[in-house]
């Protein structure tokens, strides 16, 4: 069944935006009695029957609503470095959102390549990736925040950093257990400095690896939300 993306119904606006309705009468041909598939972005899941398919404001009837659809009892915030080629950082947001991310930061680190972030694009890029999975909720995103700031920052459950250095790491997965929630950071190409390491752990952050392989930034961010959510699901 047809999924859109409907914030504006927890106002009671029934509704869909108008670029979801273009896509819902002029790309799908979606008609007058026909059903769709609802996520609000804070959790409702909706079945609903097509009323009005105006092109501009289709409008809709609610069917059926399940709250607190697909929600889980833990929390993953990946804080990662935007890569010089930003369809790589897309790509992370993409897959990170389809596999399941509750907060997302652009991080700004000493050796970061790229410092500025479409992120009207990566919200379209979340968006899609929500009705794509099925996510009734959408994850926070924040903009391109500095690294010093990020980690200074009060944050709850367990706060780890993902680093290549040859120092002191445990393995990520040795670091998942009963906490509710997880922080991971994830350096740029250039892996972070020894500073902002330092930075980090007086801070609370814990060192981790994500195995023996050297990954790209990209491939590291999707590979520690993977590993939480697959550990904290069995």
């Amino acid at each position: 069944m047809h999924i859109f993306y409907t914030p504006q119904i927890i106002n009671g606006i029934l509704t869909l935006s108008e670029e979801e309705s273009k896509h819902c009468v002029k790309v799908l041909r979606l008609a007058c009695g026909d059903q769709i598939s609802l996520i609000d972005g804070n959790g409702g899941y909706y079945l609903a029957e097509i009323a009005d398919p105006n092109p501009k404001r289709c409008s809709f009837s609610i069917v059926q609503k399940t709250d607190n659809f697909g929600q889980r009892d833990y929390k993953v915030n990946i804080a990662i470095a935007p890569t010089k080629n930003i369809d790589r950082t897309e790509w992370f947001v993409e897959k990170a959102v389809e596999i399941g991310v509750d907060e997302i930061t652009m991080l700004i680190c000493q050796r970061s390549e790229r410092r500025n972030v479409n992120m009207e694009r990566i919200e379209k890029i979340v968006q899609a990736a929500m009705k794509q999975s099925i996510k009734a909720y959408r994850p926070e995103l924040n903009p391109p925040t500095a690294f010093a700031d990020y980690v200074s920052a009060q944050r709850n459950g367990r706060k780890l950093i993902a680093h290549c250095l040859e120092t002191e790491r445990v393995s990520l997965k040795s670091m998942i257990g009963t906490e509710s929630e997880y922080t991971i950071l994830i350096g740029p190409e250039g892996d972070f400095s020894p500073e902002e390491i330092s930075l980090a752990v007086n801070n609370g952050y814990q060192c981790v690896h994500l195995g023996p392989s050297r990954l790209r930034t990209e491939t590291a961010g999707v590979a520690a939300c993977h590993t939480v959510n697959l550990l904290k699901q069995e």
